[in-house]
């Protein structure tokens, strides 16, 4: 596999154990994080600092058990893709969620350009009504 492909393996296997850091390993300065519209963190932030405050610390505040299962990653070269499901639970109703993802990340020598969430935000929501 390529070096970008190993790069992105290498952020989901600090997801999977909850470390921040391997996941922030390929992120730079310029990084290009784009969540969905209509998902709770919408937007494109800029840089591990804006990717960490508008998106991983918020979902560490208000969901509990909140993960990510990589179903397929896909070597595109430069563009990787990875498929799977998000779940938790949304801490002020108590209400599960479970919706499937796809990420799409252009990596450039192992380091993220950019990324873009495509999900069913009506699922994830729901869990927050």
């Amino acid at each position: 596999m390529s070096r970008n492909y190993d790069a992105i393996k290498a952020h989901y296997a600090g997801s999977n154990i909850g470390d921040l850091v391997a996941m922030m390993a390929p992120i730079t300065g310029e990084t290009r994080w784009t969540e969905m519209a209509g998902f709770p963190y919408a937007g494109t932030y800029v840089g591990a600092d804006a990717i960490i405050a508008g998106v991983f610390k918020r979902i560490a505040e208000e969901w509990t058990g909140y993960t990510f299962t990589l179903e397929r990653l896909i070597d595109g070269g430069t563009t990787i893709v990875g498929i799977g499901t998000y779940s938790g639970h949304y801490k002020p109703t108590g209400k599960a969620m479970r919706a499937r993802v796809v990420h799409v990340w252009d990596v450039d020598e192992g380091r993220v350009v950019r990324f873009e969430q495509f999900t069913d935000t009506r699922l994830v929501a729901d869990a927050m009504r």
